[in-house]
């Protein structure tokens, strides 16, 4: 397989923000070294930041993506801190797959801080999915903890292998699952950022998983993960 340059990966980078419709590309700045890209520049909503970020992910050959972006929203579509509480609220409320009676939100200078409990890790990721893409969020803090349930290590490892087994495919073949009271440690390579993505969702929907540690190594050359 041929080695990317960080200049390649870099002009990449770029013609995929381009291409993105949501994300206008004369915002961004891109540096690459050593495949770990780092965005910088000033963007007018958080939702365009994570549309950024994301498309970096996209590019073969990006091994990190550190999202530097400064949000600063503009006075038309700027709100107050409590028009802001009231639309996150109304978006939990509106979600049939988020608790919302188990979440509540602070609202500082347009960053939300979630808090609350949740019973698995798809609960608080879409509660933050929800938020993110509002008006006037600059940022948001996820600080919603899993209710640990009292399930067995060996149940849990079965089944998050069983599900990276369905989902992932062939990344499954070389990642191991660590489980310890509540705790899933991930390790092992995948070739790309939407295997790393699937398998983190596999795990979201186990039951009892209160913490990820994710140390999975992003390596598009590897061939052992290509087989």
């Amino acid at each position: 397989m041929t080695y990317k340059s960080d200049e390649q990966i870099k002009q990449e980078v770029e013609r995929e923000l381009r291409w993105d419709t949501r994300v206008t590309d004369t915002e961004v700045g891109v540096t690459v070294h050593k495949g770990a890209v780092t965005l910088t520049g000033t963007i007018d909503s958080y939702a365009k930041k994570l549309a950024a970020q994301e498309a970096a992910h996209r590019v073969h050959g990006v091994l990190d993506v550190a999202n530097d972006m400064e949000v600063k929203l503009p006075g038309t579509i700027r709100r107050n801190d409590t028009e802001v509480a009231q639309a996150v609220r109304r978006a939990l409320e509106w979600d049939a797959l988020v608790p919302d009676e188990r979440i509540h939100s602070t609202v500082t200078d347009g960053f939300v801080t979630l808090t609350g409990n949740v019973d698995n890790m798809r609960e608080r990721n879409d509660a933050e999915r929800v938020v993110r893409y509002l008006l006037g969020v600059r940022g948001v803090h996820n600080q919603l903890i899993v209710v640990e349930k009292n399930i067995k290590p060996y149940e849990v490892r079965e089944v998050i292998e069983d599900a990276l087994e369905r989902r992932a495919d062939r990344a499954a073949k070389h990642i191991d699952v660590a489980v310890n009271e509540g705790a899933v440690t991930l390790t092992g390579t995948v070739r790309n950022w939407a295997e790393k993505r699937a398998v983190l969702g596999a795990v979201s929907h186990t039951p009892g998983i209160a913490t990820v540690r994710d140390h999975l190594r992003v390596d598009p050359y590897n061939l052992a993960a290509a087989r």
